[in-house]
């Protein structure tokens, strides 16, 4: 062997092969080709200098600094830092294509790790190297797009100081910088350092990296030509991640708060205490207190979080579609939206309200509607559960939709992509729809009409409305009780870690037979349809209600009955799928920023939407109502006695409370159907 026998010994002393090994790293780094090589201007790591030996005789076999070769890589890879301008610098890697030349740019900007969003598998082909989250991977390899993924300052690689969906230049953030700014500084170093670019940027991604792309309509750069905001988060406390209606979201909220900022590298993980997260949360009490056993109140977001429980300026400020509907529209965009997003299921729909005013050529708001849930659009599309779509409605979106809305923004001389200003698929008869607006129902010829479905005596649904006189109850009641809350779906509730998210991402078409078999949730159906019901937009809740308590929150759930057997998928048999449902803390009734308790054994209306639906109720069919007063642990428990703030509720303020649901004439209950109906 090298170094053994009397000439080694003579030649190759300790000393010169020392010099030796510096002499080989040295060569290798002068020989690495010009396309490996980062443009001029980039700022790279130098080279470490290596330190001596602490044997001579014996010296590390690694070199102070390896370069791989990337033999037969079909793409080039460049990390470099970008400098913003107060001087941070942002880690920003950019893969771009082998032989690309005039090639535009698809940029992602996100909190996640922008070294692992580009090395999902270590492969020299573009393809795999991207095969995994943010990446619609046959739209980047298949248009020869130049891909750069994009560190946010504070995390992973990037220099600065991170906030939680840092709030543009203003109240809530005095700094010089925001997402806006940064990604203008970005663009503007991209498209004059990356020389295979034609100088044209799209900006996409998915939930956190979604609002990003909203963030960059902010006083554009030129250069920005097309934003595609993903199941972006928009509103925090209206109906995407942190709140819904009021309602804390503690189930997904306490770990991905945790894992974002106890660490710039993500590397403090949460722990898991038992299989059954229910169980985890119920011996915590409130939200509050588990933060306060795990070490959350060390994180800046968590005490904020504490801070404004209610729907106060800290979020009426920063809700991204008051943002863009008080600037200009200068750039195309097109929101996309899953029917069935378990996490932002508010935003991409508020910003297209908020934007379409402003569109006044009818060729700068795209609005397209999948049968997804979070971020499903980049995976496999042809079911969700046991919900089957008879086609993959993802690969769908990503190359009849997403593709040719891209390049014709991005490429020189691009033909006109086809699209309707919404393409929305109609679950239920498992088609895609082209329409004018949203919502719209159909292409033309029909109309969306709100229409009463209302709750009645007997556990039933009708059209029409109660009269007095009638035999019927005035009201169905139920006892809440917070020591046993309605689980939000079957138990045990796994943690994302023992199933790899997979009942997280489909829980929202989970089969609500589960709920509708207790004691605790009031359940109204109608006869059996025999036509076609069709719904297009928000279904309102109307529900006048009392408690025997002084706060309360309120479910309402609108339900698709599958009949009673299903040729061909017997377990869909009797089926009861979740068309749109959500939750309203009682509260928050008369103000959504002042917190007012409830005059107990009162009949109140509690009014609010329930996510966008496009759904056709088939024959055969029934349509469902369900009402509950709580949601665990997904929402954190109201104690039914009102605390000026429920994080910090005591375990003696959480009592069992008598809830009635109202179907009387003068207090009728009822879910306001926006429903499609033709001359």
């Amino acid at each position: 062997m090298l170094g053994e026998g009397p000439f080694s010994k003579r030649i190759c002393s300790p000393e010169v092969k020392n010099a030796l090994l510096m002499l080989a790293g040295a060569v290798l780094l002068a020989g690495r080709s010009a396309a490996q090589a980062p443009p001029a201007g980039a700022k790279t790591a130098a080279a470490p200098t290596p330190s001596p030996a602490m044997y001579p005789a014996l010296p590390s076999e690694m070199p102070a600094s390896f370069v791989p070769t990337n033999d037969g890589f079909d793409y080039v890879r460049r990390e470099v830092m970008i400098p913003m301008r107060d001087g941070v610098k942002l880690h920003t890697v950019i893969l771009v294509p082998k032989g690309a030349k005039g090639a535009p740019i698809l940029l992602t900007r996100t909190p996640y790790d922008a070294d692992k969003l580009t090395r999902q598998f270590d492969s020299s082909h573009l393809g795999p190297t991207l095969d995994g989250y943010d990446n619609a991977v046959e739209t980047i390899v298949e248009g020869g797009y130049i891909r750069v993924v994009q560190d946010v300052r504070g995390k992973h690689r990037s220099e600065g100081d991170y906030v939680m969906t840092r709030p543009v230049h203003g109240p809530l953030n005095p700094t010089p910088v925001d997402h806006a700014t940064d990604t203008y500084d970005t663009i503007d170093w991209l498209v004059k350092n990356v020389p295979e670019s034609n100088g044209r940027v799209g900006i996409l991604g998915i939930s956190y990296d979604g609002f990003l792309p909203l963030m960059a309509l902010v006083n554009p750069h030129p250069a920005l030509k097309v934003s595609v905001p993903m199941n972006p988060m928009v509103d925090g406390w209206r109906g995407d991640d942190w709140f819904h209606n009021g309602a804390f979201r503690q189930l997904g909220n306490a770990p991905y708060i945790y894992d974002q900022e106890a660490s710039r590298k993500s590397e403090t993980k949460w722990w898991t205490s038992h299989f059954d997260d229910y169980d985890t949360f119920m011996e915590a009490g409130s939200a509050g207190e588990l933060g306060r056993r795990r070490g959350l109140e060390q994180l800046g977001f968590w005490r904020k979080l504490l801070e404004h429980p209610s729907y106060d300026a800290f979020w009426r400020d920063q809700a991204v579609d008051k943002v863009l509907a008080a600037v200009p529209l200068k750039v195309p965009v097109m929101l996309v939206h899953g029917l069935w997003d378990q996490e932002d299921i508010y935003g991409a729909p508020a910003v297209y309200k908020a934007l379409k005013p402003k569109d006044a050529g009818n060729d700068k708001v795209f609005l397209v509607m999948g049968p997804w849930h979070h971020g499903q659009e980049i995976r496999d599309g042809s079911a969700l559960g046991a919900i089957r779509f008879n086609s993959d409605t993802a690969l769908t979106f990503r190359r009849d939709i997403l593709r040719p809305f891209l390049d014709q923004y991005l490429k020189e001389g691009a033909p006109k992509a086809d699209l309707a200003p919404v393409t929305a698929f109609e679950t239920g008869t498992n088609v895609w729809r082209r329409l004018p607006d949203w919502p719209a129902g159909c292409a033309s010829g029909c109309s969306v009409k709100a229409t009463p479905l209302y709750l009645a005596s007997g556990s039933k649904l009708s059209f029409t409305a109660p009269k007095a006189g009638g035999p019927e109850q005035a009201f169905d009641e139920y006892v809440s009780d917070p020591g046993k809350p309605v689980p939000f779906h079957a138990r045990p509730i796994v943690p994302e870690s023992f199933d790899k998210g997979q009942s997280w991402r489909e829980w929202l078409v989970t089969d609500q037979r589960e709920a509708s078999g207790r004691t605790d949730v009031a359940v109204f159906a109608s006869d059996v349809l025999s036509a076609p019901l069709k719904i297009s937009g928000e279904p309102i809740a109307n529900l006048v209600a009392s408690t025997s308590g002084t706060d309360s929150d309120w479910v309402v759930k609108l339900i698709d009955v599958y009949p009673d057997e299903v040729a061909g998928q017997p377990a869909m048999g009797g089926y009861q799928l979740a068309v749109s449902m959500d939750i309203f803390r009682g509260r928050y009734r008369e103000s959504l920023e002042t917190p007012k308790a409830i005059e107990a054994g009162k009949p109140l209306l509690y009014r609010f939407a329930l996510p966008n639906a496009n759904h056709v109720f088939l024959p055969g069919h029934r349509v469902m109502v369900q009402v509950q007063s709580s949601w665990f642990p997904l929402y954190d428990r109201n104690p039914q006695t009102f605390v000026p703030n429920i994080f910090w509720a005591k375990p003696a303020d959480y009592r069992k409370a008598t809830q009635r649901i109202y179907h009387a004439p003068g207090q009728a209950s009822f879910v306001e159907l926006p429903l499609v109906g033709t001359p």
